[in-house]
């Protein structure tokens, strides 16, 4: 059976928050079967939690931002992504203010955290949405779809008018090897001037080079340079497994973006949410080519 799994006992991280710049915690904690995954703010009175879901979003400039009715939890998208990666379905991640983390702005942090607690399976199976038809979104020149795929898979590609970045793609299975060996050591990036623009506003204090690429007008101005080559579609694509995790189960199928950040995403996770005709929602058994025929008449790729 693919079983629904947490984690074996609560493991905690320590930083700053990006936009503070303040010291800032999370710990992940263990959660029962068809919990899903939660915020609790611990600093506030009665502990408020919020579940990780689309119609929870209420932000998505820079980052993704969750929030109800009196908190939020802003820059969520590393954290989780690492939670996608690793299949884990059920956790609580307590928190001790408004922000996650940015440790080095990658999802590196979280995920050897959660590697080294460990996972266990529970009693439960685990169900995906499983595409049987396209989705598709676009705005502008921006595009996000989803097509039928026996897996997940993402197939990315960025256009920056920058000589360092210019077009950048990538196609790759998703799971937790290549997850780790390909896209959690890939940082967040910005611009010089808009860096600036946002601490004038008091935002991004606690932005440096020790957690973002930053790129002045030619170059990047971090003296060690890049950690892989295409850095920045890898970093896009940690972002969009991350906001993948507000359609509340992991999905089957074939993600395609091009040029899309934080809003398209949301606005994709909302269509598939809406397209009921489009998807199913299956558990997987021993025989997965059987269960997963047995909704779609696609010839699936293997």
């Amino acid at each position: 059976m693919f079983l629904q799994k947490t984690i074996r006992k609560k493991v905690t991280v320590h930083g700053h928050g990006i936009h503070s710049g303040n010291a800032c915690s999370l710990t992940f904690k263990p959660a029962p079967a068809n919990t899903g995954v939660y915020f609790i703010r611990s600093d506030l009175p009665g502990k408020p939690f919020l579940k990780v879901h689309c119609k929870n979003v209420q932000a998505t400039s820079y980052q993704t931002t969750i929030g109800g009715p009196d908190f939020t939890v802003a820059t969520i998208e590393h954290c989780v992504a690492a939670l996608s990666a690793l299949r884990l379905d059920n956790i609580l991640i307590e928190l001790d203010g408004p922000e996650i983390p940015i440790c080095d702005g990658s999802a590196r942090d979280f995920l050897k955290a959660l590697q080294e607690t460990g996972m266990v399976e529970l009693d439960q199976p685990r169900k995906y949405c499983y595409i049987t038809e396209p989705i598709y979104f676009s705005e502008g020149d921006k595009h996000a779809y989803v097509l039928p795929y026996y897996g997940l898979r993402l197939t990315i590609s960025i256009d920056f008018p920058h000589p360092i970045i210019g077009r950048e793609s990538l196609d790759l299975d998703i799971n937790e090897q290549s997850f780790a060996r390909e896209i959690a050591s890939a940082r967040t990036f910005g611009f010089l001037k808009d860096v600036e623009e946002l601490q004038s506003r008091g935002l991004a204090k606690g932005g440096s080079l020790e957690n973002a690429i930053v790129l002045d007008e030619t170059k990047v101005i971090n003296p060690e340079g890049l950690r892989l080559r295409d850095e920045f579609v890898r970093h896009k694509a940690l972002d969009a497994l991350g906001d993948l995790v507000t359609l509340e189960m992991p999905i089957m199928g074939q993600v395609v973006l091009h040029k899309a950040g934080h809003d398209i995403m949301n606005k994709l996770v909302r269509k598939i949410i809406d397209s009921p005709h489009c998807y199913r929602h299956i558990e997987l058994g021993a025989n997965v080519d059987e269960a997963i025929r047995k909704y779609s008449a696609w010839n699936i790729p293997k």
